[in-house]
């Protein structure tokens, strides 16, 4: 790799008012998502030098006024003029499109902002933006207006330091917030840290009246990273499993440890970029697992206990893995960069992952064993799971209908025009079916509470009797057989009471949802209902008030003799009319309701592991930092 990085680096591709223009086209959205994308991009340029081993330390700073800063001490990018444009090549690079030094093969072997639109976007979606760079002794300085330069690069002084730093404020006209999120942030440049050992990198957010920070280092790379998903799970071996190493010009880094869990955790990236959709890397190192244990199966004494050989998803119960790899030109489907498309790629890691498994495992007897076990019992379940299926599809062969007794469903057979309410209690539930619209919306009442996921396998799921009627009605099936195409109703509003109970149950559903049918999550298709807690007379005027907030404001506009306001506050769903919880809930035109998104699948899995696992420190922990949080809490 050339170590030296100048104007004849950067190559030309061209344009820069169409961002403006489309906005979602290179940074997916205008909303809170979009908005943190534009520091992911200058974030990880300087994680790109990182990578180049130029850049060791990268600083991001929230500033006062939705002003973001990002600085690293990386080689800087290049001032001199363009050979052929004839401008500063940093000003090439801020202001158009597809100019960087990611297309010239010289200056980084690998990189993630393959698209080469990254810092230019930022300029061109930001109000104003500014570049110093700090190169050769010299510091370099330029200023943009909305994409535009305000004028030519200038020496502004001179410096010992190496490195860029751009800094931006957001344009408000465009985005639909331009308030940034620490913890948002936090959890990417922790992924960074994690996935770039030896790299700090540290988040400070000047906004608060006490600035707070984090610093993001860790030495153990991928290791460390396993070592903090599992924290709130017992590992079955002590040693992560971690293998490492380059075939055919691709670097791979895996690390994976097994833990007392039924539920896969598995992280994969490309240059450092989430693959959350997987690909071909990740094909790749599943296929070799499940072969490798196969292999290692037919030489144990436990093979004698299988019915037929191990299944993907037997190997998989219960780890926790990162894949990492490094490649000059990845092939990734769409900007998003979601899913790896080289199809080259799978044999490559599958070849090698087989080979250092192999060798792992055989020099770590034990490690192997316990892992064996772990996936017999789980070939065992899922064995039985299927049985069970097997049982119910006959007897729905008899029952046409095959949908529960305590669903009334709807009339729409089209599942975009479809919702169903699962609603906490008989009660409630007859409330719901009394006042709900016949045509469009189902209703499912439930009884008591149904089982912890977290704690059980996929067979004691399907047989469930609290969980089958919630499997049938939606119709997608349930875990490795679950098809989101199948599913009967695109809004599942979970209705449950506003008090301790009804958190629990709420919970409870959304665990089984993200643990057996993760797409709902993925797809937005979750919802919780918000009834309102009080009913408020005065006179003959009636309000609602969803919280104790909204309840002190409907007073001060009444404004007059509290003693003849009347208050009703509710305990249960129960409690409301059919005509109540149809004005207040369940009314798409006035009822408010949350949508439940997964937004980071690192912290959604920590977060469920902690609060419905088996361990019961980290739970504790977790009550005792959110406890001043609590605002509504029944006695």
């Amino acid at each position: 790799m050339n170590t030296s990085y100048s104007a004849n680096n950067i190559q030309v591709l061209k344009g820069l008012d169409a961002v403006r223009k489309r906005p979602g086209m290179y940074i997916g959205s205008t909303g809170p998502d979009g908005l943190h994308h534009l520091v992911y991009e200058v974030v990880d340029n300087s994680i790109d030098e990182a990578m180049a081993g130029f850049c060791n330390r990268i600083l991001i700073v929230l500033e006062k006024n939705d002003i973001v800063h990002v600085e690293d001490n990386g080689r800087g990018i290049p001032v001199d003029i363009h050979p052929t444009e004839k401008v500063s090549a940093l000003e090439l690079v801020m202001t158009r499109l597809h100019a960087g030094g990611k297309f010239d093969k010289g200056s980084y072997k690998v990189s993630g902002g393959l698209h080469g639109v990254g810092v230019s976007v930022v300029n061109a979606l930001s109000c104003w933006c500014e570049a110093q760079v700090c190169k050769d002794g010299q510091m370099y300085y330029q200023k943009y207006d909305r994409g535009d330069m305000v004028e030519p690069v200038k020496i502004i002084g001179q410096t010992e330091n190496q490195g860029t730093t751009i800094r931006w404020q957001a344009d408000g006209t465009i985005f639909d917030t331009t308030n940034h999120n620490f913890d948002i942030l936090a959890n990417r440049l922790r992924e960074l840290a994690f996935l770039n050992s030896g790299v700090t990198i540290i988040l400070r957010d000047e906004r608060l009246s006490t600035p707070k920070e984090s610093v993001f280092n860790f030495e153990g790379g991928i290791r460390h990273f396993i070592s903090y998903l599992n924290e709130s799970k017992t590992a079955l071996h002590k040693e992560v499993v971690y293998i490492s190493g380059e075939r055919d010009d691709i670097q791979v880094e895996v690390a994976l440890q097994y833990n007392d869990s039924f539920n896969e955790t598995m992280l994969s990236f490309v240059n450092d970029i989430n693959t959350r959709e997987g690909g071909t890397h990740l094909v790749g190192l599943r296929s070799a697992l499940t072969r490798v244990l196969n292999e290692f199966l037919k030489n144990s004494k436990l093979a004698k206990k299988m019915e037929e050989p191990f299944s993907g998803d037997d190997v998989r119960e219960g780890l926790t893995g990162v894949i990492s790899v490094k490649i000059p030109e990845p092939q990734f489907e769409g900007q998003t960069k979601t899913k790896l498309g080289n199809s080259e790629v799978k044999g490559i890691v599958e070849s090698f992952v087989n080979d250092q498994l192999t060798l792992f495992f055989e020099q770590n007897p034990s490690v192997i064993n316990r892992i064996l076990e772990k996936s017999v019992l789980a070939a065992t379940a899922r064995i039985a799971a299927r049985k069970a299926r097997d049982v119910a599809r006959r007897k729905n062969a008899i029952d046409s209908a095959g949908l529960p007794g305590k669903l009334a469903d709807c009339s729409e057979k089209d599942p975009a025009k479809c919702e169903i309410f699962i609603v906490e209690g008989d009660s409630a539930g007859g409330s719901a079916k009394g006042g709900r619209n016949r045509a469009f919306q189902a209703i499912l009442s439930l009884w008591g509470k149904m089982l912890n996921v977290e704690k059980t396998r996929i067979d004691k799921v399907i047989g469930n009797e609290k969980l089958q009627p919630i499997i049938a009605s939606l119709g997608a099936g349930v875990g490795q057989n679950f098809n989101v195409d199948k599913l009967r109703y695109h809004k599942i509003i979970i209705m449950a009471d506003a008090d301790v109970d009804g958190s629990h149950i709420r919970t409870l559903l959304l665990t089984f949802f993200y643990r057996y049918m993760t797409e709902l999550v993925e797809k937005g298709f979750v919802y919780l209902a918000m009834p309102p807690l009080y009913k408020i007379m005065f006179e003959k005027r009636e309000w609602y008030a969803y919280d104790d907030a909204e309840r002190d404001i409907i007073f001060q506009e009444i404004g007059r003799d509290t003693d003849k306001i009347k208050i009703q506050r509710y305990k249960g769903l129960g409690e409301m009319m059919p005509d109540q919880l149809w004005e207040t809930t369940m009314d798409p035109s006035r009822r408010k309701m949350k949508r439940v998104l997964l937004e980071d699948a690192v912290e959604a899995d920590r977060t469920f592991s902690t609060l419905m696992g088996e361990q019961v420190e980290p739970r504790r922990k977790f009550i005792e930092d959110n406890a001043v949080y609590v605002t509504n809490l029944d006695i």
